[in-house]
Parts: structure tokens; C-alpha cells; sequence
């Protein structure tokens, strides 16, 4: 391992990530819902065979016993890499939160959270 790969961990993979939801951004821009862009993901990843599951399920253990609370993450591709998709004018410290969370829920060391709603595509990746 060289030192950006210890660095920045699945950064082939969370650049492949990356590329797809600037290809979704660029065909679609700004300004729609967030189900739109996880719509318009997942034909993205389908097509590019990248393996993901959408919406999975993570449950929080407290002291042995499961919490009736679940978290669902957008997306986890490559069975390691969190993508939080947002559709939101500015990136709030809770959506930061909410990524670091899914990572500590999921075990997974790299989340992606990306706001598909300004003009420009943004992108931040977030390692624990």
C-alpha cells in the first residue's frame, strides 16, 4: 500500500462514485428531489456494474439488545463505500453527522456525501 491508498482509502472506488453522480448531475442538473437523483444512481450503477444496494438496513446494538431504530444508508457500493445523497441548497453539519453515523453503524471506513442541489456538483468524502 502507498501512501495515498493509506491515505485515502477505496480511491479508485469513490472515484468511480464520484464520476457517476457528476455524469447524473451534468444530465440532469440541479433542482429536482432527492429520489430523483438515487433514481437516476442506481441506472448509473446498474450500467456500469457497480455493486450496490440501496437503502440498507443497519441496526444500532445498545448493551446487547437491538434498538427498535434503524438506520438506512442511500447507498453502500462495493460493499464499503457510504453515499449520502442530498438535494439541498448548502450542506448542513447534520448531514455530515448522519454520514459518520452510517459509518459507524455499517463498519464501512469511507462515506461519500454528495448534494446534487446547486449548480455545481458537491462532493466530500469522510473517513473514520
Amino acid at each position: 500500500m502507498n501512501y495515498s491508498e493509506s491515505k485515502y482509502p477505496l480511491q479508485d472506488e469513490t472515484y468511480i462514485i464520484i464520476g457517476l453522480c457528476m455524469e447524473v448531475h451534468n444530465a440532469l442538473g440541479p433542482g429536482f428531489l432527492e429520489i430523483v437523483y438515487k433514481d437516476a444512481l442506481e441506472i448509473e450503477f446498474k450500467d456500469n456494474d457497480i455493486p450496490y444496494e440501496r437503502e440498507k438496513k443497519y441496526e444500532i446494538e445498545y448493551k446487547g439488545q437491538i434498538l427498535k431504530h434503524k438506520y438506512y444508508s442511500d447507498f453502500v457500493e462495493f460493499d464499503n463505500v457510504i453515499l449520502e445523497v442530498k438535494a439541498t441548497k448548502t450542506v448542513a453539519e447534520d448531514h455530515y453527522a448522519r454520514v459518520i453515523n452510517y459509518l459507524a453503524a455499517s463498519k464501512c471506513n469511507v462515506g461519500l456525501l454528495v448534494n446534487f442541489g446547486g449548480p455545481s456538483l458537491f462532493t466530500k468524502r469522510i473517513i473514520l
